[in-house]
C-alpha cells in the first residue's frame, strides 16, 4: 500500500485535504507541532512535570483530545487516541498530512514474562500484528493473503536512541526495563485464551496498538518509537482485572511520573 493512495482514495468520495487533519484528529493541521506524543488512554495530567498543557479541542469523536505541550524548551503536540488499532491508526494516517517529523508512542503493556515486573519500562523492538485494522493498509488488495502474525517494525533510529536513554535513565533510577517483542491484540476478553499460544511465538508483552501504528507511520513517513509501562502480567496471575497489590500500581504510577516526561524530553531534543 502507499500513503498517497489512501489520500486519493479520499478524495475520489469528496474528501478534500484540509478536511482530513480536523476530522480525524479535531485540529487544523497547522496547529500540530513537529514533535507528537500519542497515548490511547493517558492524559497529560498524569505528567505534573509537564509545566504548560494547552488543551486545544476535544474532536467529534469524545475519545480523542489534543493539547500543545511546553516543557522548558521541549514543544510537542499530545493526542489521547483512544483504545484500539483503528481509531490509533486514523490519527498517525492523519499526521502524515502535517508537518509532524517525529512521534513517540506512549502507554501501558501486559507483561508475558515472569522476569518483567508491574513497573517496569519497556521498548519494543516489534510487533506482531494480531489485529484486523492493520490488513487495510498492507496492501492494495484486502483478500491478498492475510496478515496476521507479521511483524511491524519502529523507526531504527528512534528504537536505538530509545534503548540508550531508558538504560541511562532506568540506571540513575534503579528501575528495570526491558526490549519488548509485542503482540498487538483485539480484544482484552478473549486473549488469556490464547496467551499461551502467543508466548509459543516468541512475544513477552502484549497490547493493541503498535503493529497497526508502526506500520502507519511508516507510510507516512513519520519515525516513530514506543516507549511503554507494564501495566499486568498474567503469567505471574496479576492481570488487569484481578490481584495487584497496592504498592505495584503506586510504584507503576510513580516510574510513569518520573520518567516518562525525561525520556520524551530526550527522544525530542
Amino acid at each position: 500500500m502507499d500513503y498517497q493512495k489512501l489520500i486519493l482514495g479520499m478524495e475520489k468520495y469528496g474528501i478534500s485535504k484540509k478536511d482530513i487533519c480536523v476530522n480525524s484528529i479535531g485540529v487544523k493541521e497547522e496547529h500540530i507541532h513537529k514533535n507528537v506524543v500519542i497515548a490511547p488512554w493517558w492524559e497529560p495530567s498524569l505528567f505534573p512535570d509537564f509545566q504548560t498543557a494547552e488543551y486545544i479541542s476535544k474532536s467529534v469523536s469524545d475519545h480523542i483530545k489534543v493539547w500543545n505541550i511546553c516543557n522548558d524548551d521541549c514543544e510537542f503536540t499530545y493526542i489521547k487516541t483512544g483504545i484500539g488499532a483503528s481509531v490509533l491508526m486514523d490519527i498517525v494516517l492523519s499526521l502524515g498530512m502535517t508537518s509532524c517529523e517525529k512521534i513517540v508512542f506512549i502507554g501501558s503493556v501486559g507483561a508475558l514474562d515472569s522476569d518483567i515486573c508491574i513497573g517496569d519500562i519497556v521498548i519494543p523492538e516489534y510487533s506482531v500484528c494480531g489485529d484486523g485494522a492493520s490488513r487495510y493498509i498492507d496492501s492494495d488488495n484486502l483478500t491478498k493473503g492475510d496478515i496476521f502474525g507479521k511483524k511491524e517494525y519502529p523507526d531504527e533510529s528512534m528504537f536505538n536512541k530509545s534503548k540508550e536513554i531508558a538504560e541511562n535513565l532506568c540506571k540513575e533510577h534503579n528501575v528495570k526495563w526491558h526490549i519488548a517483542k509485542t503482540f498487538s491484540i483485539d480484544t482484552i476478553f478473549a486473549q488469556f485464551y490464547h496467551l499461551d499460544e502467543i508466548i509459543e511465538i516468541g512475544c513477552n508483552v502484549i497490547e493493541m496498538e503498535t503493529a497497526a501504528a508502526f506500520k502507519a507511520a511508516k507510510l507516512a513517513n513519520i519515525p516513530i518509537t514506543a516507549v511503554f509501562s507494564v501495566s499486568d502480567n498474567a503469567v505471574t496471575r496479576k492481570s488487569l482485572i484481578t490481584a495487584r497489590t497496592k504498592e505495584e500500581k503506586d510504584y507503576r504510577r510513580y516510574i510513569r511520573r518520573v520518567l516518562f516526561p525525561k525520556i520524551i524530553k530526550e527522544l525530542f531534543e
